[in-house]
């Protein structure tokens, strides 16, 4: 039953597939990845939270506003005097403020915060300038998985390509063995020799078609076409050019690396921290004005007012020295790490083109494989037909055959992936 059902399961998701199939190149594939990554677009949404931010650190030059009011009730009079005048023999009761309404409105601009304002604004912008890196960076990974995804299909229907070549050789070698068995000079054991090796090839079919469904839906959910088929296109897969004319110096390709940007933003924040924390423990001055109301002497009270503040953190002074040291300190932190991952990011780099270069050495190999493998091929059929060579060594020499042109197919997807990689940490 498990089976049956796993059958149906894989037998539907081909016939919702093969309903939409359409040819994607490469470059379609990054263009709706940039579009309909699910990644991507939560980095978007980071970004936009973080020019919120900037753009809230901005309201802080302006004046504050405030407006309050308060209606109140007493058991008794707030206020209670005895009133004596010179001409009175004796003093008169005074009693004010049982029930009333305070309110007003005030607006205050701050002059000077010790520059807290200014360096907040500052680091925001920052913030903003790190998540636009971060969504860089994002788009980056995730172009460079659409590339691995691509090529890694484009080999598995290189691959399917070369079965289809091995069946067809098999057809031939069958018609073969089934004429000599008629005339006497075979026996049926070399049919079942030609029957286990179509099953091997059989079996080695389905393990293709099953990684490129797979990887399909890897790549599908990666540029938003979950459920589609994809027929994809590559040009010269199987002829790449030399890497010669991509190479460049790590340490100027360095500099154009995204988390190189990254870097010098982290140095720059802490620094903007450090000037924030110096600036809560200077003076603040503030001036003010304001329009007040009250109705607590039993007639309404209109009045406004100007004011001028200022606020001088004295507590503060004691823990202030070390937070500024301790910030200091982070800003060091900040240059070292950057330094440590300049030099590891150049590693990277020379990593990168080493490992592109074995690639294309890899098909370099692989093709002068290909190259004997098929006259190796030739001339056992040749054999075969003349009666000189067993069938167990036609069989084998299609072994050959068909592991040196995988073995080809998976050093050009890798090659291709390397050159993709290599691009990346150079900056491009």
């Amino acid at each position: 039953m498990h089976m049956k059902n796993s059958l149906l399961f894989w037998g539907l998701l081909g016939l919702t597939l093969n309903a939409s199939a359409q040819p994607y190149t490469l470059e379609q594939c990054k263009s709706l990845a940039l579009e309909n990554n699910h990644q991507l677009q939560s980095r978007h949404l980071e970004a936009d939270m973080a020019l919120q931010t900037k753009r809230e650190a901005l309201t802080y030059f302006f004046p504050s506003i405030q407006a309050t009011g308060l209606a109140f009730n007493a058991n008794h009079p707030t206020v209670q005097m005895d009133f004596t005048l010179p001409v009175l023999p004796t003093p008169i009761p005074l009693a004010l403020a049982k029930h009333g309404l305070i309110g007003g409105v005030t607006a205050t601009q701050p002059i000077f915060a010790g520059g807290q304002i200014y360096n907040s604004h500052k680091l925001a912008r920052v913030g903003e300038e790190v998540s636009q890196a971060k969504t860089k960076l994002t788009e980056e990974e995730i172009l460079q998985n659409v590339e691995s995804y691509f090529w890694q299909i484009i080999a598995l229907q290189e691959k399917l390509k070369t079965l289809d070549a091995v069946d067809a050789q098999l057809d031939q070698v069958q018609h073969d063995v089934e004429m000599a068995v008629q005339a006497g000079i075979s026996t049926r054991n070399d049919l079942l020799r030609v029957e286990l090796k179509r099953q091997e090839t059989e079996s080695s079919r389905l393990k293709v078609e099953n990684g490129i469904r797979v990887t399909q839906l890897l790549l599908g959910q990666y540029i938003g076409r979950m459920g589609t088929t994809l027929d994809l296109v590559a040009d010269h897969f199987t002829t790449p050019e030399s890497p010669l004319s991509i190479y460049e110096e790590p340490s100027t390709a360095v500099t154009r690396r995204t988390e190189y940007q990254l870097l010098n933003k982290n140095v720059e924040a802490g620094k903007l921290r450090q000037r924030v924390t110096l600036g809560k423990q200077l003076p603040s001055v503030g001036v003010g004005a304001g329009y007040m109301y009250h109705d607590l002497t039993g007639t309404d009270n209109h009045f406004g007012v100007v004011f001028a503040s200022v606020s001088v953190p004295i507590s503060a002074w004691w823990g202030g020295s070390h937070a500024i040291k301790r910030d200091k300190l982070k800003v060091q932190q900040a240059e070292i790490e950057r330094q440590q991952n300049l030099e590891m990011m150049e590693v990277e780099i020379c990593q990168c083109w080493n490992e592109l270069q074995e690639a294309y050495k890899q098909i370099l190999l692989t093709q002068k494989s290909i190259d004997s493998s098929t006259e190796n091929l030739r001339l056992n059929q040749a054999y075969f037909q003349a009666g000189t060579a067993s069938l167990s060594d036609l069989l084998d020499a299609q072994t050959l055959m068909q592991q040196s042109q995988d073995q080809h197919t998976d050093a050009c997807a890798q090659y291709r992936i390397k050159w993709a990689k290599y691009l990346q940490v150079t900056g491009r």
